[in-house]
């Protein structure tokens, strides 16, 4: 079930890069959202960092043994320690507000998405299964997918990152994917759509995606699960609702 498409050799790629130390491009709202979080608390951070520095700086400098041979007596002030206790109440005000806002808004489900995927981890390989579409003796839209070895690579695909079978999804389009495993804890995890989610036996986790733009997006596994734990990736197509219908009528013809 190779994907022979011209668009999808040339559909941009989200992955990691050599180096890197910021995040991967969202591609949904809910990572749009950890990126702006990550941002003003960063901002919060540094302000801080700046201002506990002058603090130290400052009393190094005017309480240095040759300004100040006899030091002051000084071991207890109401009103820098209300100032202290105030002030880092405000900012972690508005450091939780809009923390909270983004953490619950992550655990919505939508109620009538327009596809569901269910995503098996096993040792050491993903299966997929896309219970909305039927064949004529009513079986599901169900593969595996499995990291291609690195001496079956072709020009341009990455190490450790590339499956014989990529999960093709339409963009701008509600998705529901439920995560379940079949042997021990596996986690599905995809950075630039924002997921995460565990995979536990004998339990269905759910996550909601809504991705923006066409494109391939890179994940893996991010549960310790055996020995080849570092070898089961994942890859996401997200293309038009044109191709993507294309693509789910060759998989049954």
């Amino acid at each position: 079930m190779k994907l022979e498409w011209l668009f999808l050799t040339i559909a941009p790629c989200d992955a990691a890069e050599p180096w890197q130390l910021g995040f991967q491009d969202a591609a949904t709202p809910m990572m749009q959202g950890i990126i702006d979080l990550h941002h003003d608390i960063f901002f919060f951070l540094i302000l801080i960092l700046v201002f506990v520095l002058w603090i130290l700086v400052r009393a190094l400098w005017h309480f240095h043994y040759k300004k100040n041979p006899i030091p002051q007596r000084i071991v207890h002030g109401t009103t820098i320690e209300i100032l202290w206790t105030i002030f880092p109440s405000i900012i972690l005000m508005f450091i939780a507000i809009p923390s909270f806002a983004l953490l619950y808004s992550m655990d919505e489900v939508v109620v009538d998405p327009a596809i569901t995927i269910k995503a098996i981890g096993h040792q050491w390989y993903w299966t997929y299964e896309y219970s909305d579409y039927n064949s004529s003796d009513e079986q599901s839209l169900t593969f595996d997918s499995y990291m291609i070895p690195e001496d079956d690579l072709e020009l341009g695909q990455l190490r450790l990152l590339e499956v014989d079978n990529r999960v093709v999804v339409p963009a701008k389009t509600h998705l529901r994917i439920i995560v379940t495993s079949a042997d021990v804890l596996h986690s599905w995890a995809v950075p630039s759509l924002g997921v995460k989610c565990d995979a536990v036996p004998g339990r269905l986790n759910q996550i909601s995606i809504l991705v923006q733009r066409e494109g391939v997006y890179y994940g893996q596994c991010s549960e310790i699960c055996g020995t080849n734990h570092a070898f089961m990736p994942i890859v996401v197509e997200a293309v038009s609702t044109k191709d993507y219908g294309s693509w789910v009528f060759n998989q049954f013809h």
